[in-house]
């Protein structure tokens, strides 16, 4: 059995602060907005870049006051990495550095000691401007075991016999009693058909390659083949992605 259904997709927040007390009252607050998610609670402020890198966060919790370099460069840095709808919260003691936060592109800014008050407006005004986006996720049940796949996270898909093994980003390998047919007729418009036996997320390929046959994709060493049955479902995954690419020729 099987189901595929909407959910709002998660904002993921990191805290960088060694003030412990502000940690616990900003996860106080959040832990009031199911859709709000803390991925770390960070100390060290030697390397705050890889910290950030490394998570990928929606919502970055930055104390100006006890970070060794200079924050504003940090941010400036980051923006070169992640996507651009991520945003920074202010904390700090000082009035002195609001102006030059907000000039850098600080989203909000949070005076020492922070309030609930003050987090709670700043989580609603955070919302507000990024409304949650719908996302899609795969429910496989197999007698009472229920289990749960976010459909952006799936690279591809491999029928075996009468049962389809799904390949997620993080290297695990997840098996469903149903064949690859049924998935292919409500799986997400990315999905698509591309071998009697593959079907693949358009999000992560980086390569196709006529001459042999097969296609990469982002954090998966195997190459997918494709078939000639399937050349127009092929030729569609290259027209979309070389509409949003920067054309180089060699």
């Amino acid at each position: 059995m099987f189901s595929l259904f909407n959910y709002k997709t998660l904002n993921n927040y990191l805290i960088i602060d060694t003030e412990e007390i502000n940690i616990n009252r900003i996860k106080k607050v959040l832990d009031d907005f199911p859709e709000f998610n803390c991925v770390d609670c960070d100390y060290d402020y030697f390397e705050p870049i890889d910290v950030i890198l490394k998570n990928t966060p929606d919502l970055i919790f930055l104390n100006l006051d006890t970070i060794l370099d200079n924050p504003f460069n940090l941010v400036n840095e980051v923006e070169q990495y992640l996507k651009k709808d991520y945003e920074f919260i202010a904390i700090s003691s000082s009035k002195e550095k609001t102006y030059e936060a907000i000039k850098t592109g600080f989203f909000d800014y949070l005076l020492n000691p922070i309030t609930e008050l003050d987090i709670r407006k700043a989580a609603l005004k955070f919302k507000k401007k990024h409304p949650n986006k719908i996302s899609k996720t795969i429910c496989l049940k197999s007698y009472k075991d229920y289990q749960y796949l976010n459909a952006d996270e799936i690279l591809f898909l491999k029928a075996d016999n009468n049962t389809t093994d799904f390949y997620m980003n993080n290297g695990h390998t997840v098996s469903a009693f149903k064949t690859l047919k049924t998935f292919e007729l409500i799986l997400p418009k990315n999905f698509l058909r591309i071998h009697k036996s593959y079907i693949i997320n358009k999000n992560y390929v980086n390569r196709v390659n006529y001459g042999t046959l097969n296609c990469t994709l982002k954090k998966c060493l195997k190459k997918i083949p494709f078939s000639k049955t399937y050349i127009n479902n092929v030729e569609f995954m290259i027209n979309t992605l070389s509409q949003t690419s920067v054309l180089g020729l060699s």
